[in-house]
């Protein structure tokens, strides 16, 4: 088919499709909460709505050409691989990442109920709109009428829904185990966009993400007698100012993060503070302090971790040159051979991604984006997408897009815009469209 052709068979999006189909899933949205081990969420209930809508034209019903494969790898928590057969062996595109779990909400902060979706105006409103079940909808809306048109197209089109984005305490439920079991290595052969991004531009950088805890340990004693303690929110306090400032001068802001309109450099710096509890008058013996590394996707993440480990152990062999605070603060007690001491531990770290930016993929979906948007102006941030750079270090031709909010992503009152979404259905026409060419 040629690209006039294309364009009219897939047409625009059906709103009242996508509005009903997505007023299921943001229903579904309080049970797909991802917060473990509190909140596990059970992304089989977006499954289930998906399917309803695809089911009808594939070939598990005979009703049409979809190939459909719910792949589940822990009871409740499935992905789908959808299928629209194109005419010519080894010519494929794929949509991928939407994925079918949300993070946390709390009603009591909204100011409507983020489980249900409520429309207001343009405005579709609940927690998901924008990320990611938004997306779930409209690439399923997309699926539906390739199946309801069932266009002679040369190119395989595939769509991927996952599970487990959200949160990387549990593995080998989404997409990294999809790609483990060679589900998805066929989609090698062709652009692969990862639908999770905001804003209708083309996102080309993201960051790395290394979580770390620092765990200062010191000497608890009266406060009122504070020459005989080591106290570990001071050391904590002036362990974090050497190491921040050692990183940002190993780390500095990186030539290439211009070319790529990085919103910020690589950061490093604390998040969450905790102590085991105690009066005000006691220095306690202990305290944690944790944060993240955003990175941007030119430095290596071993390489960091490397050195802030090498940053810790240099504080702890060379405790007594710390700066203090006040003439009786003191990090080291030599008559009680007491010394305060610094632990160093790192969460599951993940590695940022710089989009190829002369590959097809890319040129196509900017080509796409001006046509309806009206300009395209790519941009990167360091939020950080899951397992997108080891899709690129495999083969993958990955580009990043999305139609929701960046203003409300992972915010409340999330909501996306019925006009934005409308807009993202036609860029995956013309992409479809462009590589028919």
């Amino acid at each position: 088919m040629g690209c006039a052709d294309v364009k009219e068979t897939l047409g625009d999006l059906n709103k009242d499709s996508f509005v009903a189909l997505l007023t299921k899933l943001i229903g579904e949205s309080k049970y797909v909460q991802n917060n473990p081990p509190e909140l596990i969420p059970e992304e089989d209930r977006v499954v289930k709505h998906v399917l309803d809508a695809l089911l009808p034209y594939s070939t598990t019903t005979g009703g049409g050409p979809l190939l459909i494969n719910h792949v589940t790898y822990f009871p409740g928590r499935g992905n789908i691989i959808v299928e629209y057969p194109g005419t010519l062996p080894g010519k494929i595109m794929s949509f991928v990442g939407m994925h079918m779990d949300v993070v946390t909400a709390n009603p009591n902060d909204w100011e409507f109920d983020p489980f249900s979706m409520s429309i207001d105006g343009e405005k579709l409103r609940g927690r998901g709109t924008t990320d990611c079940l938004g997306h779930v909808a409209l690439v399923t809306e997309l699926m539906r009428k390739l199946g309801e048109t069932k266009p002679k197209l040369r190119s395989t089109i595939v769509a991927v829904y996952i599970a487990n984005e959200e949160n990387s305490a549990i593995t080998g439920v989404g997409v990294d185990a999809l790609v483990k079991d060679g589900l998805l290595n066929k989609l090698k052969e062709g652009p692969l966009f990862w639908i999770d991004t905001a804003d209708k531009q083309p996102c080309v950088g993201t960051g790395g993400m290394i979580p770390w805890k620092l765990h200062v340990t010191g000497k608890l004693f009266h406060s009122g007698l504070a020459h005989k303690a080591i106290n570990p929110l001071e050391l904590a306090m002036e362990a974090l100012k050497k190491i921040q400032t050692q990183f940002y001068r190993d780390f500095p802001p990186h030539p290439k993060e211009q070319v790529y309109g990085f919103a910020t450099p690589s950061t490093m710096k604390p998040t969450q503070w905790s102590y085991p509890g105690g009066g005000i008058n006691q220095i306690p013996a202990e305290c944690t302090v944790s944060g993240d590394v955003r990175l941007t996707p030119f430095y290596n993440v071993a390489d960091v971790m490397n050195k802030l480990q090498e940053y810790v152990d240099d504080i702890n062999e060379n405790m007594e040159k710390l700066d203090t605070r006040g003439p009786v603060s003191k990090y080291v007690l030599p008559d009680e051979n007491l010394r305060g001491s610094l632990t160093l531990t790192f969460d599951e770290a993940m590695s940022g991604v710089a989009c190829d930016l002369d590959s097809r993929g890319f040129h196509v979906l900017c080509k796409a984006t001006e046509e309806v948007v009206g300009h395209v102006k790519p941009y990167s941030i360091t939020g950080s997408l899951p397992l997108i750079r080891e899709l690129q270090e495999e083969g993958f031709d990955v580009q990043t897009a999305g139609y929701g909010l960046m203003a409300t992503y992972h915010a409340k009152n999330e909501y996306c815009l019925l006009s934005d979404m409308c807009q993202g259905y036609q860029v995956f026409v013309s992409i479809i469209s462009q590589l028919e060419d």
